[in-house]
């Protein structure tokens, strides 16, 4: 971030909401990087930046950390996990998060006085990865396993092989529960769109905001193009936006139209955190959207551009506590469920979000990592040497992941949060959720975190009447058409 001083000097009109380094900070930086560039030894450092290396900067995902939450997902074994999730907490400040530490409630609590794993494990998603930017079998395996402990995954952008829509002999259902509709429309059909529980309106992604997303032609294969009625081998493109939304008024059309089309289907939403981005929350919330998803800059697929990744987006810490709280402040809030994702990595960055307002919590990079993912970053090759992210036929059967591997590790996640919430006091996570004067802002011993000011992410809204948090309230209704009207008038002759 940059000082609010420095902006309101140099760049006036321009909001800084979390200050950050001034005209001194960055001098000392630009200095820094002039002073490598003139080495004694002449060899400049590689520097780790893009790809990960012991000498270089850290990485939120490096090896050690990988192969700890891998091996406790294969094994079962929750001790395991308590050492990933110790490692990952040892790291040095990546996160805003990072920089908050949380407060307790009451005395604890006995842990069996916690809500159930079984009912936290609910609220947990996989995000939209799509059957073409993932194998086949991976992109099955998430279905079932999250379908198994009643929690929803997401189809991602390009349709579902509508042999997914009955379930398996042994009872699996291999269908995802949200079904995507993204700005290139690839697979969406009438069947695909009554296949599912909830339809996700994917307006940006995370990683790449702005950006469309695109398949390259060696990853088309039959299946892929039959799928998104397309031709075999060609590079397949979304443009950046839905050509037919340019309005608030525009998006509560497609939203209408989707709860026509399926009358039993909840509407997601999905946003980036953005500058602004509380206002279109609230728009979205009045376009009749039932679940609004703010997504962080850490999220995405490794085929997104490297400048994207390091470059674009905004945390979701910033998304969704701006959503959150506009929300409250016009009495939106419990119209709406709010849901997060982004390198959500840890029980600690599950109730965090909740203290910020989420209600529900996507899990994406960590549960291909959990299916046996190595993140070698060339998801765009269709080369990913374990067989989660290609088409290609040979490296399909290097997949090692199993549905039972992801159980593992949703579950794992909501052990933790039952820990600590008993160790704050706090027996659901329900009685944590929008709580952010339980979050506060501490040193971790660094000039340039310090000057961070996090006040603006922990403000806590007194909104005209309570807010209530519910996730299974009933959609939010939207007027017959002509056809159903004119159908009720003429019952009664019929």
């Amino acid at each position: 971030g940059l000082s609010r001083a420095m902006v309101n000097e140099f760049f006036p009109g321009m909001h800084s909401r979390i200050s950050g380094i001034g005209v001194s900070g960055i001098q000392k930086k630009a200095e820094e990087v002039h002073a490598r560039g003139f080495m004694s030894d002449g060899v400049l450092p590689i520097g780790g930046f893009y790809k990960a290396r012991r000498s270089g900067e850290t990485h939120a995902w490096e090896a050690q950390s990988m192969h700890m939450m891998q091996a406790a997902c294969t094994k079962a074994s929750y001790a395991m996990w308590q050492q990933y999730s110790a490692k990952m907490r040892s790291n040095p400040p990546i996160h805003l998060r990072d920089l908050l530490d949380i407060k307790p409630i009451g005395p604890e609590v006995p842990l069996e006085e916690v809500e159930s794993i079984t009912s936290i494990r609910k609220r947990f998603v996989t995000p939209g990865m799509s059957l073409g930017a993932l194998s086949p079998e991976a992109h099955k395996t998430l279905n079932v396993a999250m379908n198994r402990i009643g929690a929803k995954s997401d189809s991602g952008e390009g349709g579902e092989d509508p042999a997914h829509f009955v379930p398996e002999s042994n009872g699996d259902n291999p269908s995802a529960k949200i079904k995507q509709v993204a700005s290139g429309r690839f697979g969406v059909t009438a069947e695909y769109l009554n296949q599912c529980e909830e339809l996700e309106i994917k307006v940006a992604q995370g990683a790449k905001p702005g950006e469309g997303g695109q398949l390259p032609g060696m990853k088309v294969t039959e299946l892929i193009a039959r799928l998104r009625h397309s031709t075999p081998g060609v590079t397949l493109i979304s443009p950046p936006p839905h050509h037919d939304i340019y309005s608030i008024e525009d998006l509560a059309q497609l939203i209408y139209d989707l709860k026509q089309i399926n009358p039993r289907a909840k509407v997601t939403v999905k946003l980036v955190a953005a500058s602004g981005v509380g206002t279109i929350a609230a728009g979205v919330a009045k376009a009749k959207a039932d679940v609004i998803l703010i997504s962080g800059h850490n999220g995405g697929t490794g085929a997104s551009p490297a400048t994207s990744i390091k470059y674009a987006g905004l945390p979701w810490e910033m998304g969704l506590t701006e959503a959150h709280q506009v929300l409250a402040m016009n009495n939106l809030r419990d119209r709406v469920t709010l849901r997060t994702d982004g390198g959500l990595r840890t029980g600690r960055d599950i109730v965090m979000a909740a203290m910020m307002g989420a209600e529900e919590y996507g899990i994406g990079t960590a549960a291909l990592i959990a299916m046996g993912w190595i993140m070698v970053r060339q998801c765009q090759s269709n080369t990913c040497p374990v067989g989660v992210c290609t088409q290609d036929p040979r490296l399909r059967e290097k997949f090692t992941g199993s549905a039972d591997k992801v159980v593992n590790l949703i579950t794992f996640y909501a052990q933790e949060v039952r820990e600590i919430l008993a160790r704050i006091g706090a027996r659901s996570l329900g009685e944590i959720i929008g709580r952010a004067d339980l979050l506060s802002q501490v040193s971790r011993g660094s000039a340039h975190l310090d000057d961070l000011d996090l006040n603006p992410l922990l403000i806590t809204v007194d909104g005209a009447h309570r807010i209530t948090y519910d996730r299974d309230r009933p959609r939010n209704v939207v007027p017959d058409t002509l056809d159903a009207d004119i159908v009720k008038d003429a019952a009664r002759f019929l």
